[in-house]
């Protein structure tokens, strides 16, 4: 069933398509909620009211785009409105030093998608949400700035932060990672 199917046929009240909708997107959009929010719960119940929100908006999708893109708006949007209320955004935190050279290539290539999520995870949350959104989502820093409620500027210093001090701990997990597991390198606490 392709997606246009999906959406008339929930348009229409089917229980079966929405089920079927809810399948084809819950684990993508539940990865979108888990960037945004450091508790799988919280991570969840933004997406279950994510899809609350998908279901009553289906009218007003006018399918343009791509209907996955619309979803992932509307839980990014879930996310912030659950962060916001679980984890304050504190994004003046500190001034670090953002001249952190380049990591080279070889740290990344040792660490899997879990660790580079795991990491992005520990970000302070202003660092983290400022990331996502520009990094992985592809907001712009004017749309980011009106989505927080923060200057571009703020938004700018936050993503050189983030980007500062996720280059450190590479570096750091990349130098671990050949003396001891990934696991137990995140289990030590130490980077």
């Amino acid at each position: 069933m392709t997606d246009a199917d999906l959406i008339a046929a929930c348009r229409q009240g089917s229980g079966r398509a929405q089920k079927l909708l809810y399948e084809r997107f819950a684990g993508m959009m539940l990865g979108v909620c888990i960037r945004y929010l450091r508790r799988r719960e919280d991570a969840e119940e933004a997406m279950l009211g994510g899809f609350a929100k998908v279901f009553r908006a289906l009218d007003q999708y006018r399918h343009e785009g791509s209907f996955e893109g619309w979803i992932r708006r509307i839980m990014v949007n879930e996310a912030l409105g659950q962060l916001r209320r679980k984890e304050p955004l504190h994004l003046a935190i500190d001034d670090m030093v953002t001249d952190v050279p380049a990591t080279a290539a070889e740290a990344e290539s040792n660490l899997n998608a879990a660790d580079l999520l795991a990491l992005l995870a520990e970000l302070p949350a202003g660092y983290r949400t400022v990331f996502n959104l520009y990094a992985l989502e592809g907001y712009s820093h004017p749309e980011i700035a009106e989505l927080l409620g923060i200057s571009e500027g703020t938004s700018k210093s936050q993503l050189s932060k983030a980007r500062a001090m996720l280059q450190r701990r590479l570096a750091a997990a990349s130098l671990s990672a050949s003396n001891s597991s990934p696991k137990e390198y995140y289990a030590t606490g130490r980077y």
